[in-house]
């Protein structure tokens, strides 16, 4: 058999590994199911034109193609979407009539794009997204919602430290027009390539793209600088001395959407106000989004914003808010650098031993019970040696072995990390909780 290769691009995680993935997928769906989001699962392929409708080249595009294709094929013209946006619009088009809005919900699914493969970014990954989308229109309320909802998610989870950036595009624009730029977008595109060229580079192309004076552009480099854990920020936007109604506006619903998040402030996470993020020019209408982790460096792990027409049928207008989470993006880099993993390898919290082949129908009627209780038990494959049995479940990272008790003998349970062993009934014992499922295994990081 010839050597096989890895695919780059496509992470495959080891059994501990993805069960620290699934227990980070399970917590997001909790948070988001609490706060009555509803689970939608999309399909895979989406027509050719209306993945290349968002500004997305062909060149990041998966085509779907037989590979002995066929005149009149039905799979001609169709791609693998590259996130879970597109799929939603033609979602909430194709099915408006059976759905009730303002329509809330979750996506945790599988996403494929034709990136250059480097840390963070994969060919194939997981996403999370959650929208929440109204009929021709929609209350600022839910950027305030969406906000408060990914700002508990990500407080749940024991990752490093995560920075969720939060801007408002009316703000921004308010503020450009307002000082008197003529092209407010050009401003907002240039200003967003602070972290790559710097504020001289900025400087300049404001200048001779934008047209601004060196006054304005001043102007624009103060506002960029500005950030906060508070709404005390606003008092800093105040003091340049620019105003526009639509300024007003932005500047307004950022400090709702900062002081909605305030409340789930950790160590490990916090909210800012960024003025210098603005995400796309075409697509965000409001509220913006960034997430940064302390390890990923300029890697964003999560984006989103306020999208005014999300989708059109020439009649109704579908306005919509919502974050995606790159759960892929997070975990791969942190598992590859060791800094993440799973608590055990195997969904089991209970391994029943054998003292004898014929012992083998008890042990599975133990079996029995525990999973009736919700218990992932498994039973020893051999009915070796105790000794050697419990360094099964060891080296599985199983944290109970049980001993069935012979004639006239109680059942006893043994938590081979302290070594503490108890009797025990199958119909009765229950393990902490903590111990029921894997769980997130995590090293700290230091500067």
């Amino acid at each position: 058999m010839s050597r096989i290769t890895p695919l780059s691009g496509f992470p495959e995680f080891l059994p501990s590994q993805r069960a620290a993935e699934l227990a980070v997928i399970d917590s997001l769906r909790e948070t988001f199911e609490l706060h009555g989001f509803a689970s939608l699962e999309t399909r895979a392929v989406e027509p050719m034109e209306q993945l290349l409708s968002k500004g997305e080249t062909s060149k990041e595009v998966y085509v779907l193609r037989r590979l002995q294709e066929t005149q009149g094929d039905t799979d001609t013209g169709l791609g693998l979407h590259f996130d879970l946006t597109v799929p939603l619009a033609r979602y909430v088009l194709e099915n408006a009539g059976k759905l009730e809005f303002p329509l809330r919900r979750y996506a945790i699914q599988r996403c494929w794009r034709g990136e250059r493969p480097q840390e963070g970014r994969y060919r194939e990954f997981t996403q999370a997204d959650i929208d929440i989308i109204g009929r021709d229109e929609l209350s600022f309320d839910a950027d305030v919602e969406v906000t408060e909802v990914m700002a508990a998610a990500l407080s749940r989870l024991p990752l490093p430290a995560v920075t969720l950036q939060i801007n408002n595009r009316k703000l921004i624009e308010g503020f450009y027009t307002g000082l008197g730029a003529q092209d407010p977008a050009t401003v907002i595109r240039v200003v967003d390539k602070l972290d790559k060229v710097g504020p001289d580079g900025v400087r300049v192309q404001l200048r001779t793209e934008a047209g601004l004076d060196d006054a304005q552009v001043d102007l624009c480099l103060a506002l960029a600088q500005i950030t906060g854990t508070d709404v005390s920020f606003a008092g800093e936007v105040r003091a340049l001395g620019v105003s526009h109604p639509l300024l007003d506006e932005g500047l307004r619903d950022l400090v709702r959407a900062i002081a909605a998040a305030a409340p789930f402030a950790t160590e490990r996470f916090r909210v800012v106000a960024d003025l210098r993020i603005a995400r796309g020019l075409d697509y965000y209408t409001g509220t913006v989004f960034e997430g940064r982790m302390k390890t990923h460096g300029d890697i964003a792990i999560c984006a989103g914003g306020r999208y005014d027409a999300l989708a059109s049928d020439g009649r109704i207008t579908y306005p919509g808010v919502g974050i995606s989470l790159g759960v892929t993006r997070v975990l791969a880099p942190l598992i590859g650098r060791g800094l993440l993993d799973g608590s055990r390898s195997v969904p089991s919290a209970v391994l029943v031993a054998l003292p004898t082949e014929e012992d083998r129908p008890r042990a599975r009627e133990v079996a029995r019970a525990l999973r009736e209780r919700g218990i992932a038990t498994e039973v020893a494959p051999i009915a070796a040696k105790f000794g050697r049995q419990i360094r099964h479940a060891d080296r599985r990272g199983i944290p109970y072995v049980w001993f069935p008790g012979g004639p006239g003998r109680a059942d006893s349970v043994k938590d081979i990390r302290s070594g503490e062993q108890v009797d025990a009934d199958p119909d009765a014992w229950r393990p902490p909780t903590a111990d029921l499922r894997p769980q997130i295994v995590t090293k700290e990081t230091h500067p």
